[in-house]
């Protein structure tokens, strides 16, 4: 007979533990990649065969692997298993850490970021997370994973200078390769075994559905924006670094400006969020931190040799960097179909990692070719070019995911089903898929009464 979870019902303590573990490799993984973010141009540059160039391609090359590699990762361990590509990828990943741990020039540098990139786990990760939890937990477990890589990459940043002055770049890529042995510990001993693997649409990509994904055209604007907003930040750090030394400020203090910085740019943003998701301005708030993005790289354009410039229009930048973070994956959520945000995830974060890896190779070669200011203007005019193309997005509707589970249900009882729970206020529509038994519904929780859409989901419970 059918199993449909209670949508009122708190984790258990096995998913809680399932999703803080997978969050804590997570964690571990995007510390170990952000560690070295802000001290790599200043360390590399005196390797032997350095240049502007490949110090920004030491930087990005890594998104460029991981985005090529992510999605056949995501699909191999359909067949031969979630843990295992997981301790393959993180095996990957130390293992290109110790080759750039090993290396004395930017060469040996460049090889092993390619090699920590190509181990891709994120994607292997998210289908073992919907595995081991319930269809009516998945969206908060998949947000409190959202939330440990935004913490990791604030504590990283800071801490990455004061790491550096003590072990150099090269302990920190030991310290890399630590951290991913870690991880590999606790996805063997701490995270949960799944009873069994089943594809999920809502945490895969499911192939069949590339060719909606990419023909839907908000989809496309906004992988647009996170390609953009990536290959900015990571230009940015070819250079700022530099900047900073260069004004005075020592590299082992660095963390004296990022951390103030980031707890700033944290504080600003929170009263946004709370206008785009609760007052539903979310076209508004958008635009208004895409603004900021341009705003900021023409400040440190042209206050470039100024301290006080530089972390004041750092600031600005993290702001509307930090805010377009937050809400991009919610417009995602919002704009693909509920049986697609698997697929329409994947593309996002394929677009993402190589906007990291276009933007440290572009970045690197505009900053030989045209110094700081070169680099400034170049990421000044790619967020406006997003601007101008996020002028005529649609405003998202604020619908909301939410998985019901309908084990063993005939389709004719589960189109009765649905067509009730489409006449409920705030069921905004709901898709079928009878071979997973699992309703995709979208839903506006500020007129959905969640009593009365269990009160429905007990009438087609088991008896």
């Amino acid at each position: 007979m059918t199993e449909v979870q209670d949508i009122t019902s708190p984790m258990t303590a096995s998913e809680r533990r399932a999703t803080w573990s997978l969050a804590s490799i997570y964690a571990l993984r995007m510390i170990g990649l952000f560690l070295i973010m802000p001290v790599m141009s200043l360390f590399t540059e005196q390797m032997e065969g350095a240049t502007p160039s490949l110090i920004g391609l030491a930087i990005g090359i890594y998104g460029m692997s991981q985005a090529l590699l992510q999605i056949p990762f995501g699909l191999v361990s359909d067949r031969i298993g979630r843990k295992k590509i997981i301790v393959f990828g993180l095996l990957l990943f130390c293992l290109g850490s110790v080759i750039a741990a090993l290396s004395t020039t930017i060469y040996g540098v460049i090889l092993g970021r390619a090699v920590q990139g190509s181990g891709a786990v994120a994607a292997p990760v998210m289908a073992l997370l919907a595995d081991l939890t319930q269809e009516v937990h998945r969206t908060k477990a998949m947000a409190l994973i959202g939330a440990s890589i935004g913490v990791s990459f604030g504590v990283a940043i800071a801490a990455g200078p004061v790491l550096a002055s003590y072990i150099g770049i090269h302990g920190i890529f030991w310290l890399i390769a630590a951290l991913s042995l870690l991880a590999i510990l606790v996805i063997i001993f701490i995270v949960p075994k799944p009873p069994k693997s089943k594809k999920h649409r809502d945490a895969e990509v499911v192939t069949a559905t590339f060719r909606h994904v990419l023909a839907n055209g908000e989809l496309l604007r906004l992988n647009y924006g996170i390609f953009i907003l990536h290959a900015i930040l990571m230009a940015s750090f070819v250079v700022v670094p530099l900047l900073m030394r260069d004004a005075g400020l020592l590299p082992a203090e660095h963390w004296k400006v990022y951390l103030p910085v980031f707890a700033a740019s944290f504080a600003v943003i929170i009263p946004f969020v709370i206008i785009a998701e609760k007052k539903r301005k979310m076209k508004a708030v958008f635009l208004t931190a895409i603004i900021l993005l341009v705003l900021a790289d023409l400040g440190l354009m042209q206050f470039s040799s100024s301290l006080i410039g530089i972390i004041g229009f750092l600031c600005l930048f993290f702001s509307g960097f930090n805010l377009l973070e937050a809400t991009l994956p919610s417009l995602i959520s919002k704009t693909a179909p509920g049986d697609m945000r698997g697929t329409a995830m994947g593309v996002y974060s394929t677009c993402q990692f190589l906007g990291a890896g276009i933007g440290g190779s572009a970045g690197g070669w505009c900053y030989g070719e045209y110094g700081a200011k070169g680099v400034f203007m170049m990421c000044a005019l790619a967020a406006l070019s997003w601007f101008l193309l996020s002028l005529s997005m649609k405003p998202p509707r604020y619908w909301a995911n939410l998985l019901i589970s309908l084990q063993a249900l005939t389709e004719q009882r589960a189109d009765e089903f649905a067509a009730r729970m489409l006449k409920l206020p705030g069921v905004e529509d709901v898709t079928l898929h009878y071979e997973e038994g699992v309703a995709y519904l979208k839903v506006d929780n500020q007129q959905l009464d969640r009593q009365k859409l269990q009160h429905l989901i007990a009438e087609y419970a088991p008896a």
